[in-house]
This record gives C-alpha cells, sequence and structure tokens, in this order.
C-alpha cells in the first residue's frame, strides 16, 4: 500500500548539505516528487507539457493520490503550475524568465555568500575547499565526455554553490537560493543541449574559490555576480527562448 503522508514543507524544498546527496525520502509521495522535478529540471516534460495523472500513474507506478500530491509540491517550486480546476501542467521558460530569476538569484546568492565570508568558520572553508576538489575532479572529465559526466557536473556544481553560502545564517535566504538554484538548472541544462560547457567556467570557479579563502568578499560577490550571470548570456547568444 502507498505511504500517503504528507511531507512537511522542510521537505518540500531542498536544503542544503555538505555532501552531494539528500537524504532517503520518507515517503512514496516524496519520492515520486523527487522524480518528477528530476525528469522536469532535466527535460524529460518539456516547458508547457500537460501533466496527466492518469498517463503519469503507469510512467510513474503510483496513485493517483500520490501523484497529486507530488505535483502540489512541484506547484510550490514553481516547476509546475495548475492548470484549468484540476489538471497541471509544466511551467513555461522564456527569456524574460530567466533574466528575472537570475537578477533575483544573484542578489540573494550574494548577500548569502557576503554572510558566509563574515561568519564562515574553519568548518565552512573544509566545506568549500572539499567541494571546488570534488568539481575541478568532474570538469577535467568533463572536458572528454560531456554526455557522460555531465550530471555528475551538475550535481557538484550545486555542492560548490551551496558549499559557498553554507554558513549563511539565515534560512529563509537558503531556502530560497535552492528554489532558484533548480530553476537555473532547467535553463542550464537547455542551453547544454547545443552547447559544451565552456572551459572558462572552471577559471570563474577557480577565482570565486580563492576570493572565498582570501575573504575578499567585494572580489567574491563581483565574480559569483559575473558566474551566474553567464547562462543568461549563452543562451541570448544561442536563441533557444524568446
Amino acid at each position: 500500500m502507498e505511504n500517503q503522508h504528507s511531507l512537511s514543507n522542510g521537505h518540500a524544498h531542498r536544503v542544503p548539505t555538505p555532501d552531494d546527496s539528500e537524504p532517503a525520502p520518507r515517503s512514496l509521495i516524496e519520492a515520486t516528487y523527487r522524480q518528477l522535478r528530476t525528469d522536469i529540471i532535466g527535460g524529460r516534460h518539456a516547458p508547457g507539457e500537460r501533466l496527466r495523472v492518469e498517463h503519469l500513474k503507469s510512467e510513474y507506478q503510483v496513485g493517483a493520490g500520490t501523484l497529486r500530491e507530488a505535483l502540489a509540491l512541484l506547484v510550490a517550486d514553481s516547476l509546475v503550475v495548475p492548470h484549468s480546476q484540476r489538471g497541471f501542467r509544466v511551467a513555461p521558460m522564456s527569456l524574460a524568465d530567466i533574466e528575472d530569476l537570475t537578477r533575483t538569484r544573484t542578489l540573494l546568492e550574494c548577500v548569502a555568500f557576503r554572510d558566509s565570508i563574515q561568519y564562515g568558520d574553519d568548518a565552512w572553508e573544509a566545506r568549500v575547499v572539499s567541494a571546488y576538489h570534488r568539481l575541478s575532479r568532474a570538469e577535467e572529465r568533463l572536458a572528454s565526455d560531456v554526455s557522460g559526466v555531465f550530471n555528475e557536473w551538475e550535481e557538484r556544481n550545486r555542492a560548490f554553490h551551496e558549499a559557498l553560502t553554507s554558513a549563511c545564517p539565515s534560512p529563509w535566504i537558503l531556502r530560497f537560493q535552492a528554489l532558484l538554484y533548480q530553476q537555473a538548472e532547467r535553463y542550464r541544462r537547455l542551453s547544454a543541449v547545443t552547447t559544451n560547457v565552456p572551459a572558462s567556467v572552471h577559471d570563474e570557479h577557480r577565482q570565486i574559490y580563492e576570493a572565498a579563502l582570501e575573504r575578499n568578499t567585494e572580489r567574491a560577490e563581483r565574480m559569483l555576480a559575473q558566474h551566474i550571470q553567464f547562462a543568461v548570456t549563452v543562451i541570448k547568444k544561442q536563441g533557444v527562448l524568446k
């Protein structure tokens, strides 16, 4: 029998952790939510696609009630939008949306980064060093095997950004940062369909990393803001969104 227990708000959004993994799902609803989230962010369900519960039941091997609960969580994540009275669609994507998303993400993530540089202790520095090392190794492999390593790189990229801001004392900022990051991941993956991750991205990560360990707040914020803006620049050049 399916576990129909709803999840608390604390599990509706990913909370940053020092490693690359989430805790095991506590219910079938949470497991379904995570799989749907992965499939939407990865582009398996296209922007604007109607999500029919009757069709998804067989695809995800769960009941209608579980799917509706999982879809409701994705509405809270802004990855799914309600359609009509009882239906759902994958949230649309647009150039205006990624520009607004990037501006908002830059504001929040730079604040969280600044706070982390101010309040971060030796444990914070250790998280940053570890996350950067793992990301660098993935970027080395990415150069020769984009399709095979991209998912690993994306996960370690997320872990690096989370480590940079992990000493921020505001749970609200970290919660919204996580939500905005997964929204931005949709656009990065769309961009990666036609363009490989440039080698310059590693240089940006290195400069952000060095500024963090030097506790150079001004340089760190400036480099992070430029780095976050990069995806918008690539998408505009590609012309894949209007």
